[in-house]
């Protein structure tokens, strides 16, 4: 099979054995410029969006006690956590740009990965930028009536491109400042609750009807939603071929990522309770700017949704930052999408970023993306459950493979991944059976180009080696 090299813009010829496991194990991207630091901003900004400002007024709806309430944000974090130390062990093993793409293809075959890569280089990440994106243009409106929300949508996407077109030190420096602010403004929310809010009548110590709550349906029923706020923790294994001494710096900045975010998470439903009634919150979408009312006053709306806005800037950039590597990396080996391997001079994947921003922004006009977020959530899952199961199935297949880190908590961590991950994915199969189906179209479809690119390809190094899996 034929591969573009893009550091010189060439192809170079690829034997088919080396899209085996051990094809990428040491193998690190050059010209690795994004520190531990940039990818743990990166983790936090993908994860950190506008889930955790909405879901609580569905989840006390059914579960009114502060204590359970705070136990599913902290079970959501540790099943994440447990998705970490898996994937850490993945990405150290082969330090190579684009996820699930790289790890499936690894562990199984190259075609696995290419249907994974393909949802995320065409709506897997186009998709929820544009719904931060359009998130951004109604926060906005909340604080300027007479703001064009569209306009702003399509602003901030355009802006970030061009941040993102200037090469990755920009990126770098951009995405950290961005982040930093992030994560500024929602400790400074939290202060803010602690000291000028008026507490209301609601206990987070345990309480013996707290196990009645925890082991029932709407609890189960709300750490799905909780784990998709908790969604974005893996983002630094989109970059790993960028980062510096990936093997240490991977496992690092998705632990150190989700232990932030999962401290956030848990504070700010904290305050968010303490501060609000909960008989106000019940049902309610805009938890945060309800909260921002009772501690701020008539202000509050305005001043939580400046704080949603910036933080959204974060979102987008790590988004169009992450999402096209897949594409990029798709090109390095495939001779029919080579030109997204293409990088600038700056080390940029251009074609690969434009290409993301022009399918976000058809989205935004169409506003379509709401439908197709529906039903990528199972192709997104599916993609993650195999990734950590990859982990299992090489422990017994290649133990001799090195593995410069080893999975924490190995095989308990993987099998509550699995367990709650194989819940959600059965959540999604029977209560929207449908968005679950056009999910598997949209991998399906995706095996469909693997067989049509794969066959276009030299058939001689598909048959050069025995070795291939």
């Amino acid at each position: 099979m034929q591969t573009s090299d893009p550091s010189t813009g060439g192809g170079t010829e690829m034997a088919a054995s080396d899209t085996g496991p051990a094809a990428w194990a040491g193998r690190i991207g050059d010209g690795a410029t994004v520190s531990v630091l940039v990818a743990t901003a990166i983790v936090v900004a993908d994860m950190v969006g506008v889930g955790v400002f909405t879901s609580l007024g569905f989840q006390v709806k059914d579960i009114p006690s502060g204590f359970s309430i705070l136990a599913l944000w902290t079970v959501g974090g540790l099943v994440a956590l447990c998705g970490v130390f898996s994937y850490s062990e993945l990405g150290a093993m082969f330090p190579r740009s684009s996820g699930e793409y790289n790890f499936l293809s690894r562990a199984y075959h190259p075609a696995f990965g290419f249907l994974a890569g393909w949802v995320s280089a065409t709506v897997g990440f186009a998709a929820p930028v544009a719904l931060a994106a359009m998130a951004f243009g109604e926060y906005g409106k909340s604080i300027d009536p007479d703001a064009p929300s569209l306009a702003l949508a399509i602003g901030v996407v355009w802006l970030v491109s061009i941040v993102q077109l200037c090469g990755v030190r920009h990126s770098s420096t951009f995405q950290l400042a961005a982040t930093a602010l992030k994560v500024l403004l929602i400790a400074a929310f939290l202060v803010a609750g602690l000291v000028m809010g008026t507490p209301q009548p609601i206990s987070f110590a345990p309480d013996p009807s707290d196990f009645a709550h925890i082991t029932s349906a709407p609890c189960a029923i709300g750490l799905v939603f909780v784990m998709y706020s908790f969604s974005g923790w893996n983002a630094a294994t989109y970059i790993i071929g960028e980062m510096r001494m990936p093997q240490r710096n991977l496992p690092r900045a998705m632990l150190s990522g989700t232990l932030i975010v999962l401290v956030l998470y848990v504070a700010l439903n904290a305050v968010f309770l303490r501060t609000a009634p909960i008989d106000k919150l019940a049902g309610q979408i805009d938890v945060a700017s309800i909260a921002g009312r009772y501690i701020f006053g008539d202000l509050g709306g305005r001043i939580v949704a400046a704080m949603i806005c910036i933080g959204l800037v974060s979102s987008i950039s790590a988004m169009m930052w992450i999402g096209p590597r897949v594409m990029m990396t798709m090109g390095e080996d495939m001779p029919a999408i080579r030109l997204f391997a293409r990088k600038s001079g700056n080390g940029a994947p251009a074609y690969a970023i434009l290409f993301q921003l022009a399918v976000a922004t058809l989205m935004l006009f169409t506003r379509s993306f709401e439908a197709v977020l529906d039903f990528i959530q199972f192709a997104l899952l599916f993609c993650s459950f195999f990734a950590v199961l990859g982990v299992v199935k090489l422990r017994i297949t290649h133990p001799e493979l090195p593995r410069p880190y080893r999975a924490w908590g190995y095989p308990v961590t993987p099998a509550v991944f699995l367990v709650v991950t194989g819940f959600m994915m059965y959540y999604l199969l029977t209560e929207r059976p449908l968005q679950a189906a056009l999910g598997m179209s949209i991998m399906m479809s995706g095996l469909v180009i693997y067989a049509i690119f794969h066959k276009r390809a030299d058939p001689g190094a598909a048959s050069a080696s025995p070795g291939r899996e």
